[in-house]
């Protein structure tokens, strides 16, 4: 008897270690947070593997990465940094793939008294006392936030306003806590369910910045590389493609593939 309880005991350890090996570990970029807690939901209802969601900067992950950081996938806002990973052999050969192009908005809360039709020359506002923007250090959102004051030629003029978050969900979140007036997020965010009745947006003109083109990459260190393919074969399902477009997001034209 008590070897047969010793041997269930053994038995459950050795299924939850099994259990806990078929966690995925997804390191995503911030515009990802509310659209990936939708698809990984669904991933998990249909497949029963449980996805771990890491948000943040796609800078800092990128340097997370080459300093060995255990991700499976990694989702970037920009697709530069997949590409660099991919030149240094970090990443399983083919499996690059151009997953998604963000788009840039101002940003407000309901209450506010700016005029968002001026688009973004209400920047200049003398109600407008704080500006908040994602780091262009390594947060994509932040260089097109630049790109598109530099294009308007308003960043000289506003630049001592800016608030700098540490990716573009901090960004957000300073515009709904009040620490600053204005922002310019991502659109996924400002349609995000639990965000889009808190405030107004308008687009900023996809002209004003370079295209915010988001890729992916399976990291050759990953230790869930079957699983890590299945997901990416997932995100590239009609139901996921149509779910990221109420997000906000341009996908690639015709039934997507890796390169």
């Amino acid at each position: 008897m008590k070897r047969r309880i010793i041997a269930l005991i053994i038995g459950f350890f050795l299924a939850a270690s099994f259990c806990a090996a078929q966690d995925l570990s997804v390191a995503a970029a911030a515009d990802l947070q509310f659209a990936f807690q939708d698809v990984a939901a669904r991933f998990e209802k249909d497949t029963g593997h449980h996805v771990q969601l890491i948000f943040g900067s796609s800078g800092n992950f990128y340097t997370q990465i080459q300093n060995g950081a255990p991700f499976d996938l990694f989702f970037s806002a920009d697709v530069d940094y997949p590409k660099k990973l991919e030149g240094a052999g970090l990443t399983e050969p083919g499996t690059l793939y151009e997953y998604a192009t963000g788009k840039l908005v101002l940003w407000v809360p309901q209450q506010s008294p700016l005029d968002l039709t001026r688009g973004l020359p209400v920047l200049l506002d003398p109600r407008v006392k704080k500006i908040a923007i994602a780091n262009p250090q390594h947060a994509p959102y932040g260089r097109a936030a630049v790109a598109a004051l530099q294009h308007e030629k308003l960043y000289e003029r506003i630049t001592d306003k800016l608030v700098l978050g540490e990716n573009i969900s901090q960004t957000a979140s300073f515009v709904v806590s009040g620490s600053a007036d204005i922002g310019m997020v991502a659109l996924s965010l400002a349609l995000a369910p639990s965000m889009k009745d808190k405030g107004r947006y308008v687009n900023v003109p996809v002209d004003d910045y370079p295209a915010i083109v988001q890729g992916a990459v399976i990291l050759k260190s990953s230790k869930q590389s079957a699983l890590a393919h299945q997901f990416l074969s997932f995100l590239k399902s009609p139901a996921m493609i149509e779910l990221m477009k109420t997000y906000g997001f341009v996908i690639p034209e015709g039934n997507p593939t890796t390169r």
